[in-house]
């Protein structure tokens, strides 16, 4: 069996977010953040969470009468499978790319350009 996460789709992605940063929610908590940003119809999280449990995205709690959802993988992993998807289509697998356009259209401040620069320092000293 892979170990690999499995890769969600925007939606579902909207789901995981408000799960990592909240932990274990109903589907009302979920709609009611997500609804913050967006115009989604309660059934339409209720049917995607319940499609996210047949995948494997999500646990479900029902030992409660509102059932508890949880992420069932990790926010690193799943980015990493996300963003070694978008390297391979849209930059043919090179990270300097990646990262070279990434930092050319954000809006990087100075604290997170030297954190950027921490990091590169870090992976320089250890690839040594």
């Amino acid at each position: 069996m892979s170990t690999d996460p499995i890769r969600p789709s925007d939606g579902e992605l909207a789901i995981l977010r408000v799960l990592w940063d909240r932990g274990p929610s109903t589907v009302r908590d979920v709609h009611a953040d997500l609804s913050k940003g967006r115009d989604m119809g309660y059934t339409t999280v209720l049917k995607l969470m319940q499609i996210m449990v047949d995948k494997g995205l999500v646990t479900r709690d029902e030992s409660a009468r509102s059932h508890v959802y949880q992420a069932a993988q990790e926010e690193g992993p799943t980015q990493a499978c996300l963003l070694r998807e978008l390297m391979d289509k849209a930059f043919e697998g090179s990270a300097k790319s990646l990262v070279l356009r990434a930092l050319s259209e954000s809006t990087a401040g100075p604290a997170e350009l030297e954190e950027i620069q921490a990091t590169l320092d870090r992976l320089r000293k250890e690839r040594r």
